[in-house]
């Protein structure tokens, strides 16, 4: 690892984290084009790296975070299935499914087709939901049970949560903006536990490179987010499942 690197690898997460794309999954395939195994401080630093992501939704959305009480409650809903299932398998994630390149590409790939199937049958009812202070708390927690299906890599946290959202009713905007939000308990909770256990392995220079990851990550996050909320007023999500299939397909023919 060096500094272009940890800039590259920042940049990635920054765009990815949000889309429904998988930023995991693009993290695992980048580090494997850069030529770097899945050593526990790749890993670490795959998981970690995206708290600079989450960092650009606090600056953006603070008042709900903090000030919103209604919104939440809510998201404290939505976070208990992944904070649950995560303890519970977090040897599992760690250990197998963030080894398999295998399963990151079969996941974009199938999330891919997937994604495209939904698009084209699904319509958006005239009195879905708009306002994230009115989503039941029902509905937060199915999309929290949506959300955990992301502790797969490659499926991708956001089209996870968003999908759900709007199979239960939710208008576009108000499910991605949940789900920028969910992110925020959800990434700080994994960070903080594979630190928790991992961080005493790692040298001053590893947590520099994992610092300029966070910062490169936090400034482009910030226009990935703007990009996607301007994006989601005219496109559904198609040319996203288009482009998940085909990364998935060229990196089985090449790599």
């Amino acid at each position: 690892m060096d500094i272009f690197n940890a800039i590259i690898f920042g940049i990635i997460e920054g765009i990815t984290e949000f889309l429904p794309v998988s930023s995991t999954g693009h993290l695992m395939l980048t580090a494997r084009l850069l030529g770097f195994s899945q050593t526990e401080f790749m890993k670490t630093f795959e998981i970690a790296i995206q708290l600079g992501a989450i960092l650009s939704v606090v600056v953006l959305y603070w008042r709900s975070l903090l000030v919103d009480f209604k919104v939440m409650q809510r998201l404290a809903v939505a976070f208990a299935p992944t904070a649950v299932l995560g303890i519970i398998f977090y040897k599992i994630i760690k250990t197998v499914l963030l080894d398999s390149q295998q399963i990151v590409l079969w996941s974009l790939f199938l999330g891919g087709i997937f994604l495209i199937i939904f698009e084209l049958f699904h319509k958006e009812k005239e009195d879905a939901g708009a306002e994230l202070a009115n989503i039941s708390f029902k509905k937060a927690f199915w999309i929290g049970v949506f959300q955990s299906v992301a502790m797969v890599p490659g499926v991708s946290r956001s089209a996870a949560t968003i999908i759900g959202g709007l199979f239960l009713g939710l208008k576009r905007k108000t499910i991605v903006e949940f789900s920028f939000l969910l992110a925020v308990p959800t990434m700080l909770a994994a960070t903080g536990l594979d630190l928790l256990k991992n961080a005493g392995a790692f040298s001053v220079h590893q947590f520099f490179f994992l610092a300029v990851g966070f910062l490169v990550s936090f400034a482009v996050a910030i226009l990935s987010i703007k990009f996607f909320l301007y994006f989601i007023k005219s496109h559904n999500f198609i040319a996203f499942g288009v482009y998940r299939v085909l990364i998935a397909l060229l990196f089985w023919s090449v790599v």
